[in-house]
């Protein structure tokens, strides 16, 4: 093939390729703009809108450097044509003022701004602020609050308008706390205690995520962090001091009656019931989680039931091991399960 073949064949090749290219990016266009994924440009609190805030002034500065960038350059392209002398000392004025002088009072700025907002991130919330302990586990949170007897786990309720103390541990591995939406991440080391906090500006939900790698389920470790109006919050909470809901239909009493003679109960607790384990989260108020498995599988009968027979299907490499339920017993066992609210 000659040279000029080659290039006419190259010509009618490289417009077969741009759709797709172009398709591509779009996609991953579209893909960045869910609506539904948290998003630090997306603060629901104060804590998080002083990160966009930072955000956002990084993006402004970029785009006007950019900009004058790309003016300078189709300055020199198109307006500096022919012999045109420039006058002795005029660059070397140019390059002291726009190549040092101004970066460095831009950067000094934002140094100063990411300073006061570090400062502010870091500042801890009162002592007579709500507080609540949250636990790293693979791959799950257990969170309690202070003074209450029971528990929940990858499910964090905070009230509105008001700054919560967040005490956080981890009982294996490194984790990392990371509620987009409220706040920058937090590391959970081992043998330490760390601290943040949570504010939401408004009541909703806000997903969280473990942030650092942390074994082969480190993506099915989420958690939800659901800001409440204070009354809802105290009512909330005076559940989690109280036993769990009773059963009232056969089909409960006799799903009770199989979690706590059966294996569940040396792992499991439920409050008010010899079920007391404590190796793997309480389930006082299973029925009304977000999901299973830190975000695993929505919270329904059907992925229920696969989590109770053999939940290494569903998480691969979790501590819980597959239950020999019989099946007779499966259906009442979930019946109960979900009726714990």
């Amino acid at each position: 093939m000659t040279s000029s073949a080659a290039r006419s064949a190259g010509r009618r090749r490289r417009p077969r390729a741009l759709p797709a290219v172009a398709s591509l990016y779009g996609l991953l266009l579209l893909a960045g703009c869910a609506g539904n994924m948290p998003s630090a440009l997306n603060p629901g609190g104060t804590g998080a809108a002083r990160v966009a805030g930072l955000w956002w002034l990084l993006f402004w500065i970029s785009v006007a450097v950019f900009v004058e960038v790309m003016a300078l350059l189709i300055w020199a392209l198109v307006f500096r044509r022919g012999n045109a002398r420039v006058r002795h000392g005029q660059p070397l004025r140019f390059v002291t003022i726009a190549g040092a002088g101004l970066p460095f009072v831009i950067l000094v700025a934002v140094y100063g701004v990411g300073l006061r907002d570090l400062a502010a991130l870091g500042e801890a919330p009162g002592p007579d602020a709500p507080a609540v302990e949250v636990t790293g586990h693979k791959w799950w949170w257990e969170v309690r609050y202070p003074g209450a007897s029971g528990a929940t786990a990858n499910e964090i309720h905070i009230p509105v308008g008001e700054r919560v103390r967040v005490r956080l541990r981890t009982d294996d591995v490194l984790h990392s706390f990371w509620v987009p939406q409220l706040m920058p991440k937090t590391d959970l080391i081992a043998g330490e205690t760390r601290e943040t906090w949570l504010h939401a500006e408004r009541a909703g939900s806000y997903r969280g995520q473990c942030a650092e790698y942390c074994g082969n389920q480190h993506a099915h470790m989420a958690f939800l962090v659901v800001a409440q109006p204070r009354a809802d919050f105290d009512t909330w909470l005076a559940r989690l001091n109280a036993p769990a809901r009773s059963p009232e239909t056969d089909t409960e009493r006799r799903g009770q009656q199989a979690l706590v003679q059966g294996t569940c109960a040396a792992c499991h607790a439920v409050r008010g019931t010899t079920a007391r384990g404590r190796v793997g989260p309480d389930l006082s108020n299973v029925g009304s989680r977000w999901s299973i498995g830190a975000g695993a599988v929505p919270n329904d009968a059907g992925h229920l039931g696969g989590w109770i027979a053999n939940s290494q299907t569903v998480k691969p490499g979790n501590a819980m091991p597959p239950q020999p339920v019989d099946a007779a017993q499966l259906p009442d066992l979930i019946a109960y399960l979900r009726s714990l609210e």
